[in-house]
């Protein structure tokens, strides 16, 4: 299944690795939940050295993208809390809230492997290439 996926843009969001190889991880900790380490990136992809902050301040576009995915959180919040679990508006503002809040280091994550795909696509040939030694 791994190799049907690989080479979409989707593959990379999802996993948080590399957008170019799709071989190894961005993030240094693959736990989004070690508050302290959720955003810290490596410099460059272990596999095919790309550099992944291309200038200062990079991913502070990530920030509107990350508004669209933590609205898309609760919009199913509420309609799970509200049409399928019938609660009632005060309940649905209540798992708005709770959705948004643990689902934060998520959000976080995968708005910035959102915006990071917008900027770099993937290559087979880096992909396929032995990965780097030093």
């Amino acid at each position: 299944m791994k190799k049907l996926l690989q080479g979409n843009p989707l593959y990379s969001i999802f996993t948080g690795t590399c957008p170019v190889c799709q071989k190894a991880s961005m993030y240094e900790t693959k736990n989004p939940y070690k508050l302290s380490e959720t955003l810290k990136m490596h410099e460059r992809c272990p596999h095919c050295d790309t550099k992944f902050k291309i200038e200062p301040s990079f991913f502070y576009g990530a920030m509107y993208v990350s508004y669209g995915v933590g609205i898309a959180f609760a919009v199913a919040a509420f309609v799970i809390t509200h049409f399928f679990i019938g609660g009632g508006l005060v309940a649905g503002f209540l798992a708005i809230i709770g959705t948004v809040l643990i689902f934060a280091p998520i959000i976080m994550r995968l708005s910035r492997n959102i915006w990071i795909n917008f900027f770099f696509d993937y290559n087979s040939k880096k992909a396929e290439s032995p990965s780097k030694t030093s």
